[in-house]
């Protein structure tokens, strides 16, 4: 537990050096690592200094240290009643509702982890699923 403590107080310090707001809150070891839990969600900059400040740990050479990464979520979204035949009598596809989501301010922070994918809804109306 001392050890942690040293960690969190040793990247605070680098964090207020940079000028940063963000501060480590507490280290815990994970299946895949170490998890450093931050006050907020590190900038770029925040992010390599912490990056450095875990290569210069002694005995964890950089060559330990494959990547450093945020959590990230994913969901799932599902559109319905979108016409499947659209008015210039294509059909939908899913480069063609990436491409409408681009344009749209609501969408703007979404990354897609996936293609999208349009599923007719039934053989016989002219509705799809997305």
């Amino acid at each position: 537990m001392e050890e942690a403590n040293t960690h969190i107080f040793q990247i605070n310090m680098l964090l207020k050096n940079i000028k940063s707001v963000t501060r480590a809150e507490f280290i815990h070891p994970c299946p895949r690592g170490v998890s450093i839990n931050t006050n907020s969600v590190p900038n770029t900059s925040n992010h390599n200094t912490i990056e450095r400040y875990l290569k210069l740990i002694d005995g964890a050479g950089n060559n330990k240290i494959l990547t450093l990464w945020l959590p990230q979520s994913k969901s799932y979204l599902k559109i319905t009643s979108i016409p499947y035949i659209q008015p210039n009598g294509n059909k939908l596809t899913g480069d063609g509702i990436t491409t409408t989501m681009k344009h749209l301010e609501l969408f703007e922070p979404v990354n897609l982890a996936a293609k999208s994918r349009v599923i007719k809804a039934s053989p016989k109306p002219n509705i799809s699923i997305i």
